[in-house]
């Protein structure tokens, strides 16, 4: 039986949302999009904006959040290769939901929503797929939820350390967020977050490096936020 192995030139072959489609198909897809490069600070769409394409992450990081009127900062979650951006604005052709800004110098594929529909329409997978977005999304959101409710600020802001280092193994694991944009994740202050990084910093468990936090003890931040040992 021959075996087909991925196209290292694929820039899709790793995007869930594509994974079901034939190579040729995907290379088509490809052609359609337009590359984008994002610089660190810069801003991919705003939220109310109209919901026009497709974003495909291929490098660098972006963090997506809603603004209160105060303008104070929620950050949802910290998208990374190969997540997209944007699918859910696509399919009920509204406007975005939130705003995304790239908190590393970022490169991209931007698919139209024209583009994007037509395939939907050729490929009724892609919708499986989209409902598994969805359906993480939803989980992300009520457990973000409870752990408002559930955890004392420095558990959440051990469990968000935790999300963001991933399924690294590494011994020290580098995370390229300053306190400010986490506390916009944790969703406390920026002094409170501050007083919980110190405390971690002083057992050992990371250190700051500039605006640069260094996990040394991934396994003590699971445990001081209530998360099983793997």
């Amino acid at each position: 039986m021959e075996v087909r192995l991925p196209d290292p030139g694929d820039a899709l072959s790793g995007v869930e949302l594509f994974a079901g489609l034939e190579p040729e198909v995907r290379q088509r897809v490809i052609a359609a999009a337009v590359p984008r490069t994002y610089r660190k600070g810069q801003l991919l769409f705003v939220e109310n904006d109209p919901g026009e394409s497709l974003i495909v992450l291929r490098r660098g990081a972006v963090a997506v959040f809603r603004t209160a009127p105060t303008g104070e900062r929620a950050v949802m979650t910290v998208a990374r290769p190969p997540d997209v951006l944007g699918e859910v604005s696509l399919l009920d052709a509204s406007t975005r939901s939130a705003s995304a800004e790239a908190i590393e110098d970022c490169t991209a594929l931007a698919l139209s929503r024209g583009a994007f529909m037509e395939l939907v329409h050729a490929n009724p997978r892609i919708l499986d797929a989209v409902m598994r977005s969805l359906g993480a999304l939803i989980r992300r959101l009520t457990e973000q939820n409870a752990d408002h409710v559930f955890l004392d600020l420095p558990g959440r802001v051990a469990k968000t350390l935790v999300r963001l280092a991933g399924e690294s193994q590494a011994p020290m694991i580098t995370i390229e967020l300053n306190q400010s944009q986490l506390a916009e994740m944790a969703g406390g202050s920026r002094q409170s977050v501050n007083q919980a990084i110190g405390s971690f910093a002083n057992r050992g468990w990371l250190r700051t490096e500039g605006r640069r936090i260094v996990v040394t003890d991934v396994a003590a931040l699971r445990r001081r936020a209530g998360m099983p040992d793997r």
